[in-house]
């Protein structure tokens, strides 16, 4: 959606609306990786629905500058962190934090996860226009 096809509200500003549903998407058993993302011109945050595949793993990582929020929506699985291994079950609602060192595991099911985290600043190449 461009910014001309945005909807607007009386004062022309932005307006709330539905932009998916998260069962359906997460219930496509061909569907792994990023099954969508959050594309609206404006917006101040990120967001991913991802789906790991049955027993399928992300390797241990950190996100150093960004807290992130994570949303179980469909399967289970396991979160790998310091503390040790925590259930992920449907409903299950995760911070972590910027710097933590996370993994994930998908259990027989698949697991599938909503991702929310403030919108990162775009790459540039040489000077930037504002500095």
């Amino acid at each position: 959606m461009t910014d001309a096809e945005a909807p607007t509200g009386a004062d022309d500003g932005p307006v709330p609306r539905v932009l998916c549903h998260t069962e359906s998407l997460a219930a496509e058993p061909a569907g792994t990786g990023a099954l969508w993302r959050l594309a609206e011109p404006g917006r101040q945050l990120d967001a991913n629905l991802v789906r790991v595949p049955p027993h399928g793993h992300i390797g241990t990582h950190r996100e150093p500058d960004l807290d992130v929020l994570l949303l179980v929506v469909a399967g289970d699985g396991t979160l790998g962190s310091a503390p040790g291994p925590q259930r992920l079950t449907p409903g299950s609602l995760v911070w972590l934090p910027h710097g933590s060192a996370r993994s994930l595991t998908a259990g027989e099911d698949g697991l599938s996860y909503v991702t929310v985290h403030r919108r990162r600043a775009g790459l540039w190449i040489g000077t930037r226009p504002d500095g």
